[in-house]
């Protein structure tokens, strides 16, 4: 056909002139645009909800909301999640507690989120001068090696039966 051209959606875009943008200390400063949802849920400033603009924030988010999601919590994946809630009553009956906290996050982190890479484990555990319950804080580091991204944390905790 005479007189058509190809383009590659490569160079479309938007034009410098129509970013926001600020000037900190002579530099050029984009405003960046929300890639996700902060959680737990709150009421943002000129957005309806709170929102991360950086992607190691969503990932650290999402991370722990995937250990803490339990399986059939989520619809339409039942095994979605680390499931440590049925772990919580068995802390007394389980010989190697830790060993399989860390089986079962690596398990799911593996499975649904396979670009984040699980580097250490800690945990304590609180009685809080209570002999029925006490709480478990679960301290995981990480790193995303695809971002050059190390010495990631995250903390958990939970409330065990005892």
């Amino acid at each position: 056909m005479a007189g058509s051209s190809n383009y590659t959606f490569k160079s479309a875009g938007t034009k410098f002139s129509e970013h926001r943008n600020t000037v900190i200390s002579g530099s050029i400063v984009f405003d960046q645009k929300p890639i996700g949802l902060k959680t737990p849920l709150s009421f943002g400033n000129g957005e309806l909800f709170q929102t991360h603009k950086d992607i190691k924030l969503v990932i650290k988010d999402n991370l722990k909301n995937l250990i803490l999601t339990n399986h059939g919590e989520r619809l339409g994946r039942y095994d979605f999640g680390a499931n440590l809630r049925e772990m919580v009553f068995d802390r007394t009956s389980k010989d190697n507690f830790d060993g399989e906290l860390m089986t079962r996050v690596q398990n799911t982190v593996n499975r649904y989120m396979p670009f984040v890479s699980l580097d250490t484990m800690s945990s304590d555990v609180d009685n809080h001068d209570n002999q029925h319950t006490a709480k478990l804080i679960l301290r995981i580091e990480y790193s995303i090696p695809h971002l050059n991204s190390t010495n990631n944390g995250i903390e958990i905790i939970l409330y065990i039966a005892g």
